[in-house]
């Protein structure tokens, strides 16, 4: 067997990005021979990639693009297992090519955006990183004769897209910046799903003060705290957060608008995050390497 150099090993990290254990093992493999190595690791990617899929990937971004006359908008959550590797800049530029390709093909399936190259390109990335990356969701918003907003927080962690009903992109983006600071869980009070609001109706029959009233009080109670429940949930009847005074519905109204839909996106809602070991984990890796 070939020694394998320690510039050989270095080539091959430039080459591919790969750690050094990797790369040297690789190398050795392929008695020092690089483009075989690289033949090889070219040849295992996919399992590679394929491996990491079952670990949780929470973390990540959330990203959002805008036709400059607010005619749509489109916005997206990628994946993955670590805060560190969502700040990388390989990782963040996968994120802009998802949303470029989203964009211009006005594509919200994640399964016809990622087939073919960008699929390759993830695969690629999980291989070079070294965790799993996961493109989660993708919404297109449209105008339809009105205008559409967008806003991403400065974390990248929470974005939301606006539709309102006339032409005025500011009023869109400015509801847009509500929407991710106060997250409501339906545009207006008609859209709230039955099943949340009996499952609320519940919670309030369990309340220490609902016990051992007549039905007819209950009732009453009933109906003022769903209807607070109704306001404090419904974006239309939340005060603006930008000024109080006025909800957001009467602020549409000045404007001569009406919202008349949202997308709100944040990293990781809703996904059980697994707890790690680390330590083990390293150990592990540490072992498997030897």
């Amino acid at each position: 067997m070939a020694a394998v150099s320690a510039a050989l090993v270095k080539d091959l990290r430039e080459r591919t990005g790969l750690g050094m254990m990797e790369c040297k093992k690789a190398l050795k493999e392929a008695d020092g021979d690089i483009e075989l190595a690289i033949e090889n690791l070219r040849k295992a990617s996919g399992l590679k990639a394929a491996k990491k899929a079952d670990r949780t990937a929470a973390d990540g971004v959330v990203a959002a693009k805008t036709a400059e006359d607010g005619s749509y908008a489109v916005v997206l959550e990628i994946n993955s297992e670590t805060d560190f590797v969502a700040r990388d800049e390989g990782f963040l530029g996968f994120v802009n090519t998802v949303l470029d390709k989203a964009f211009a093909d006005k594509q919200a399936d994640v399964a016809a955006l990622m087939a073919g190259e960008l699929e390759s390109a993830r695969e690629a990335l999980v291989q070079k990183i070294g965790e799993n990356i996961s493109v989660r969701r993708v919404s297109v918003v449209e105008a339809n004769g009105g205008a559409v907003g967008v806003y991403v927080h400065s974390n990248n962690r929470i974005a939301a897209a606006v539709q309102v009903s006339n032409s005025d992109v500011d009023l869109a983006k400015e509801v847009a910046m509500h929407v991710a600071a106060v997250s409501p869980r339906v545009n207006k009070p008609e859209d709230m799903p039955q099943e949340l609001l009996e499952k609320e109706k519940d919670i309030i029959k369990a309340q220490p003060d609902m016990e051992g009233k007549p039905d007819n009080i209950v009732e009453k109670m009933m109906v003022g705290r769903i209807n607070k429940f109704l306001k404090e949930n419904s974006l239309v009847q939340q005060p603006f957060v930008k000024n109080p005074d006025v909800t957001v519905g009467q602020l549409a109204k000045d404007a001569g608008a009406d919202v008349v839909g949202f997308v709100r996106l944040e990293v990781g809602e809703g996904i059980e995050k697994e707890e790690v070991d680390f330590a083990a984990e390293v150990a592990a890796q540490v072992q498997a390497s030897k």
